[in-house]
């Protein structure tokens, strides 16, 4: 789990210690996923078909512990369980915002 204080010990760099949070091949997608509305497992298995579930669940756990991520469970048959962000998640839109428009740009015309 990254906490504040191993962030503040370990990284005094702010983009290592965003890139901690979020780094990694899925964690920012699964973000950016959830940035505008919660979202049950299966959705998020659906948006990102090259996921396998474990993965997925693995970073979920993480995204929870460091605080970026809520997940409520229903006590239903069949179970459900949804994640949303959270305050701290929401405070990295204009990040994912930006990664966003950087990515289209580059897509569209990678070689500038």
């Amino acid at each position: 789990m990254v906490t504040k204080e191993r962030v503040d010990q370990d990284f005094r760099c702010p983009v290592t210690a965003l890139l901690e949070l979020i780094g990694g091949k899925w964690k920012p997608v699964i973000l950016f996923c959830l940035r505008d509305e919660t979202r049950r497992f299966g959705e998020l298995s659906a948006r990102m078909p090259s996921i396998s579930r474990k993965v997925l669940t693995e970073q979920l756990k993480q995204l929870e512990s460091d605080g970026l991520v809520i997940r409520v469970q229903f006590n239903e048959i069949p179970p459900r369980v949804e994640y949303s962000l959270t305050d701290l998640g929401r405070s990295l839109a204009p990040v994912l915002q930006a990664m966003e428009r950087w990515g289209s740009t580059h897509l569209s015309n990678p070689k500038n």
